[in-house]
C-alpha cells in the first residue's frame, strides 16, 4: 500500500447530536455534530417529532408566489409582443 494517503484515525471522535446527546466513535474527524441521534430519532424512541416543517413549507409557498409572477410577467410580454405583430401587421 502507498503511504501518506489515508486520512488520519481517531478512535475517540466525540459525536454531539443537537438533542444534547454525546458519544464516541471511530471517524477520520474529531468532532462530529449530528441532528439526530438514537437517542431522538423517531425510529428509535416512538415519537413524532417535526424538524422545521414549517420554514421548508414557508419557503416552498414562497417560491411558488415567485413562480407564478414570472409566468404571469411572461404571460404579459407574450400577449403586448403578439398585439404589437398584430399592429405591425395590419398597417
Amino acid at each position: 500500500m502507498k503511504s501518506k494517503i489515508h486520512p488520519k484515525w481517531f478512535t475517540d471522535a466525540k459525536v454531539t447530536c443537537a438533542c444534547g446527546a454525546q458519544f464516541t466513535t471511530g471517524s477520520t474527524m474529531p468532532t462530529i455534530g449530528v441532528e439526530v441521534c438514537s437517542n431522538c430519532h423517531p425510529l428509535y424512541t416512538g415519537q413524532q417529532k417535526f424538524l422545521d416543517t414549517a420554514g421548508r413549507v414557508d419557503k416552498f409557498n414562497q417560491r411558488v408566489a415567485q413562480a407564478q409572477v414570472k409566468q404571469a410577467e411572461a404571460k404579459a410580454r407574450k400577449d403586448k409582443k403578439a398585439a404589437d405583430e398584430t399592429i405591425a401587421a395590419s398597417a
